[in-house]
């Protein structure tokens, strides 16, 4: 097995950024979480791609930290293009040029690992140092083919988990992975260092099957705006207090002290007093303790 990343400690901690685009819940758990504990990373940047609507200049100022704005779409309309899909050759190259500007203004901190909390641009940041990405899904459930059925952006991987009956959300932390072309075959891809604890879903009184019909009628193109929205929506809110804010900045410092080792889809755990566990994933659960599983299912 493969070590993730040189282990790092509280008294060399590794120099991290934190890679922001809405109003950065997910970030706070992580600095306070990192002011609370002895861990082995150091958030010394905040970076964000929506500066004049993300909460990253007032987390910069709360917590002391400086903060790298460059803003996405503004980027594109400077450069003749209205849309920041990577669905043609010019746009994917202008996201590769994006990133490397990002990454130049983000040099002078010489950051050492991500955490993207709520970071919604794909970038090939990953490939320059690992980054972490939080995501609304459990990640180990896959289909027979071995395609991750939970995988995809947004509150997308929400409402599959509803429709299709899965009873549970469980947040997931992964190491993500650079990507090519428009970002689909690697979309979701790395390793699940760590999952939360199964939160079940709440559908307010609805059926799966009524939900499911809802998806099944929705028009292609059109935004949706129906019930199966709104409770995904909702329990997307429920997730990440009991999950996102659980798993993500305890996996973040697990990693960082070089804990995680892996192998294809088998995961490696080394433990404080030195055992290497080999399982699917890490449950990390609310009150602290890990379990390490093999099935989340």
């Amino acid at each position: 097995m493969k070590r993730l990343f040189t282990p790092r400690s509280a008294e060399s901690p590794a120099r991290t950024v934190i890679l922001m685009s809405g109003n950065g819940t997910n970030a706070e758990a992580v600095l306070k979480y990192s002011l609370e504990h002895r861990c082995a990373f150091r958030v010394t940047v905040l970076a964000t791609d929506a500066p004049r609507t993300s909460r990253a200049r007032e987390l910069g100022e709360l917590y002391g930290l400086p903060v790298v704005e460059l803003d996405l779409r503004e980027f594109y309309r400077e450069r003749g293009e209205d849309s920041i899909r990577l669905d043609s050759p010019r746009r994917r190259a202008l996201r590769q040029e994006w990133s490397d500007t990002l990454y130049s203004l983000l040099a002078p901190y010489a950051p050492e690992m991500g955490i993207l909390a709520g970071f919604i641009p794909l970038t090939n940041l990953t490939g320059r140092f690992p980054c972490l990405n939080v995501h609304p899904g459990d990640l180990t459930v896959e289909d027979a083919s071995g395609r991750r059925v939970l995988a995809g952006l947004h509150i997308l991987p929400v409402e599959r988990a509803i429709s299709e009956e899965h009873g549970v959300l469980r947040s997931s932390v992964i190491l993500a992975q650079p990507y090519t072309g428009d970002g689909s075959a690697e979309m979701d891809s790395g390793p699940v260092l760590g999952v939360s604890a199964a939160m079940p879903l709440d559908l307010e009184g609805a059926s799966a099957a009524e939900l499911a019909a809802e998806r099944a009628a929705r028009i292609p193109g059109r935004v949706p705006d129906d019930r199966l929205r709104k409770l995904a929506r909702r329990n997307v809110e429920r997730l990440k207090s009991v999950g996102d804010h659980v798993v993500l900045p305890r996996a973040a410092d697990d990693f960082a002290a070089g804990r995680f080792y892996a192998e294809g889809k088998r995961l490696g755990f080394l433990s404080e007093d030195g055992n290497l566990h080999i399982a699917r994933t890490v449950e990390y659960r609310a009150d602290g303790s890990r379990v390490f599983l093999e099935s989340t299912r």
